[in-house]
């Protein structure tokens, strides 16, 4: 009898434990989480991995002309409204950008294939890490 009440509990505390860390989960609108070699990071809805750039300032993107070609900005809708730790930058040419928490968040031109994180090994580029 004590070990079924005792199994009980443990059961109810993984369940609420579970439903927790769920609820816990950031929220990230219109992107989602992808398994990649270095671990989980953040995606555009195609899983292609997001990074941020370290000469950005908060709010502003510094990557323009051939940088935004080989690092594309992650385009936001103009109707698209911040979520979770996800903002919205306008960019010099009046377009939108998700940011994470500020930071503008990019794809990397040489990444091929959902997973790909050949960019965190650039200087100043950084794979948003789940």
């Amino acid at each position: 009898m004590r070990s079924g009440i005792v199994m009980t509990t443990l059961a109810m505390l993984v369940f609420s434990a579970g439903v927790a860390v769920s609820l816990a989960a950031e929220d990230y609108g219109p992107l989602k989480v992808q398994k990649t070699s270095m671990g989980n990071v953040v995606a555009d809805p195609n899983g292609m991995t997001l990074y941020t750039f370290d000469k950005d300032t908060p709010g502003k993107s510094a990557c323009t002309g051939q940088c935004a070609v080989n690092w594309p900005p992650v385009k936001a809708a103009a109707d698209a409204k911040p979520t979770g730790d996800l903002t919205i930058v306008t960019r010099d040419d009046g377009t939108k950008q998700w940011a994470d928490e500020g930071k503008p968040l990019y794809t990397f031109i040489k990444d091929k294939k959902p997973g790909d994180v050949m960019g965190d090994s650039i200087p100043n580029w950084h794979a948003v890490k789940e």
